[in-house]
This record gives C-alpha cells, structure tokens and sequence, in this order.
C-alpha cells in the first residue's frame, strides 16, 4: 500500500532539488563564464564586464584559435593521445582482467598476481624513478611517454575483474564443453555481456588520458610535443603568451582572455561530445562492476 507522504517528507523533497538545483548551477557558472568571454570584443573582455552573456559578440576569437597551427598541433597530440591510450588500456584491462576473474582451482597463482596488484596500486614507484625509466628506455619527447606507464590502470582492471566474475559460470563452462577455446569464450560470450563496464570504463580512460597534463610537463622537453591540457596550462596558468600561436598584431583587435577561453571551450567540446552517448553505462557499470556478492 502506497502512503502519501507527510509534510515534512515533502519538504525535505524540496529542498534538495532547491539545493542541488543552485548546486548545479555553482558548478555551470565559471564554464558559462567563459564560454560568454571567448564570444566577446576585445574592450569588455580585457577590461573584465562580461558576466555571462557575451558582449560585443564576435566569433573571430575561435576563427584565430582554430587557425594556430600551434593550438592544432596539440589538439591533434591529444586526440592521437586518447585512442591509442584508450585502446591499449582496455585491451590490457581486458586480457588481465579475464584470467584473474577466475577461482583459484582454475587459475593456479591468482592470489599472488592479485596481491602483486594491489601492491603496485598503493605503493607507486615514484616520480623520479619513473622518470628515469622512462628516460633510459628513450621515450621521452614520444608518445609512449605519455601512454605506457599507464597502461595498465589497476582499479579499473580491478572493476573489469569483479564485472567478469559476475558472469554465469554455466555460460563459460556450456562453451567449453562443446570445445571453445578461452579466446573464444572472452570474445563471444564476457566482451558482449560487459558492454556497460567496458563503456564506463572507457569513458574514465578517455577522459583521463584527454585532462592529463603533468606527464607531459615531465616527459616532454620540447613544448612542440605537448598535448591539450599541457599547452593551455603554459598560457593560461603561466599565461605564456609566446605559445598562443596566433600573430601578435591580431591581439591588437582581439583580447587575449577571449583567445584563451575560446581554447578552454574548445578543449572541452570533445569530452561533453561523447558523454552523452555512453552515459547510460556509467552508473550501471560501476554499479555492476563495484560489487561481488
């Protein structure tokens, strides 16, 4: 039986949706911010009027943005960056996430591998001596840098893991006693079952390799190699202008803080393109994965 709520219940109601509403909207206001400065002129933005509607609205901003071959250059960097990072990290997350699903009947050593695991994930190797490895090996200023000491990233193995150990055991076993191999068992049977987990997954890998920016800070001594996020941190934190990549006498018509937040949104329009379609994986993967009764 369905009771009506009481008066309180109904006033608790609403003020959460008056707090997260407000919350929402705290979170929203420095990217509509500057998402209104990079559509304004150059004398409201450089002399800091504009709130949240563009004033003196132009588009020339993202016209120079999109024409620095120095901005292209790093995009481009990036977007090279997020496919093969995220491919080779759930490619890896998958193959290691297989095996150690299983009991330790199956798998002999599954608790030593788990434990090495977990160890590597608390304890990490450390700056300088990751930075030396990386540079004895010769991949600095490459993008394995950026990509293979993080191939493997452990918690989201951990989640894949838990997502494949919730597989019905009498799937895996009715396909090998007709003679399946475990390629094709993880092919045909768990890839297709853990789609929201791989797409949740996904997104976190993609996202992560799409906002780092300290690796490059570290691997990369010519800044000609650097990614996103790397590249709008030397111009806007260190508002290193020398590395805008747009022609001097073009900031006499144009402000630079329009130039700047015209790259922010510009960096952010990959990541809020693709969430849209795997957000209906997210919670249910992490849910689902999160979990072993």
């Amino acid at each position: 039986m369905i009771r009506d709520k009481s008066w309180f219940s109904r006033l608790f109601d609403g003020f959460n949706y008056v707090f997260l509403t407000v919350f929402a909207l705290l979170c929203l206001a420095p990217m509509a911010h500057i998402f209104a400065v990079s559509l304004s002129g150059r004398a409201p933005a450089t002399a800091g009027f504009v709130s949240f509607w563009p004033i003196d609205f132009t588009l020339e901003n993202y016209q120079e943005v999109m024409g620095s071959r120095t901005f292209s250059r790093s995009f481009i960097i990036s977007v090279v960056r997020v496919l093969t990072g995220t491919s080779l990290n759930m490619a890896l997350i998958i193959l290691t996430a297989y095996p150690l699903s299983k009991t330790p009947r199956v798998f002999k050593g599954r608790t030593i591998f788990i434990w090495y695991f977990v160890f590597a994930m608390l304890f990490h190797g450390g700056l300088i001596p990751t930075f030396l490895v990386v540079r004895s090996v010769g991949l600095l200023n490459t993008l394995g840098a950026l990509i293979l000491p993080n191939a493997v990233p452990i918690f989201s193995m951990i989640l894949m893991m838990n997502f494949f150990r919730n597989v019905p055991k009498e799937l895996e076993e009715s396909a090998l006693i007709d003679g399946a191999s475990h390629w094709r068992v993880l092919w045909h049977i768990y890839i297709p079952l853990s789609l929201p987990a791989i797409a949740t997954l996904t997104l976190l890998s993609a996202v992560n390799h799409w906002n780092a920016w300290f690796d490059a800070l570290i691997y990369m001594t010519d800044t000609a190699n650097y990614p996103m996020q790397t590249y709008l941190r030397s111009v806007v934190v260190e508002l290193d202008l020398t590395n805008v990549g747009i022609d001097p006498r073009d900031l006499q018509r144009l402000s630079d803080r329009a130039i700047r937040g015209a790259q922010i949104v510009v960096a952010t329009v990959p990541i809020l393109a693709v969430y849209p379609f795997l957000q209906r994986y997210f919670i249910s993967g992490i849910r689902l994965g999160a979990v072993k009764e």
